[in-house]
């Protein structure tokens, strides 16, 4: 269905959604990203097959799917998530017949990618990255391995880090881009930018230099620099800028404090 059709006292049809990427996960189960700004992912489970999320995440599901929420890894993963800031559990989603449909959105705009990852392959990413992935995934916390970066990356001390085999969906915000370093070459960005990179790839912070950048620049005190080899995925509106961006305008009521104060009723006078 491609036309909007609203007729009086008639069927009422809306448009079907944007579909973005269509595929089927590493388990053999069919997908759906679906929208362009506010995404979601509908994925068809085969019988018998478990996804999983952090709690808060599901949009809707179908019946014949059976929702469990568990510590996920027993007492060392509660203590993980605990270490990390997430949700101190999971939950379990499992098919009891093919085809059992159920749906997880992005809270905010950007875009849902979906990650196949092999027998040992892995991928480290912001905190607040992971949708939903395939039970045989394995998610970990990935602790910076130098202080500074932690103190000041913009996204903490603590990421996550997935390890395949099995395919996971992860949410980043605004568009994504993509950057291959060489061995030995360099990225500097700033921190808040950085969604997501492989494990080869070497993350540190580095102070902005010269006294008029720092003052007069706008960008903050810190670079993060990536240093290849390896991949990385850039963000290109992080939540954090957006929210300094909105705090700028909280309070402020429309229309005031804005523009010359100029008052018309005492010029006409005149």
């Amino acid at each position: 269905m491609n036309e909007y059709v609203s007729q009086p006292g008639q069927r009422l049809d809306v448009p079907d959604p944007t579909i973005a990427v269509r595929g089927q996960t590493m388990g053999g189960s069919d997908f759906e990203i679906i929208g362009t700004v506010l995404q979601a992912v509908r994925i068809r489970l085969r019988a018998g097959q478990t996804i999983f999320t952090e709690t808060g995440s599901l949009s809707w599901m179908q019946d014949g799917v059976e929702m469990n929420t568990n510590l996920g890894g027993g007492l060392g993963g509660l203590l993980k998530r605990a270490v990390s800031g997430e949700s101190l559990f999971i939950v379990d989603y499992t098919a009891r017949r093919d085809g059992a449909e159920v749906t997880f959105a992005s809270d905010f705009p950007g875009k849902i990618l979906v990650l196949h990852l092999g027998p040992g392959q892995q991928v480290v990413a912001q905190r607040t990255a992971f949708l939903v992935g395939e039970k045989s995934l394995s998610l970990d916390i990935f602790f910076q391995r130098k202080l500074g970066a932690g103190l000041f990356g913009g996204e903490g001390l603590i990421l996550q880090k997935f390890t395949g085999p099995g395919t996971a969906f992860v949410t980043l915000d605004g568009e994504v881009v993509e950057y291959t370093l060489q061995p030995g070459e360099r990225l500097k960005v700033d921190t808040g930018h950085v969604a997501m990179f492989e494990p080869s790839v070497t993350f540190d912070i580095e102070f902005v230099k010269g006294i008029k950048n720092v003052l007069f620049g706008g960008e903050g005190l810190f670079f993060a620099t990536l240093t290849g080899p390896g991949r990385i995925w850039l963000q290109t509106m992080p939540i954090s800028k957006l929210a300094g961006a909105v705090l700028r305008y909280v309070g402020r009521a429309e229309g005031k404090n804005q523009g010359f104060n100029i008052d018309l009723g005492s010029l006409v006078g005149q």
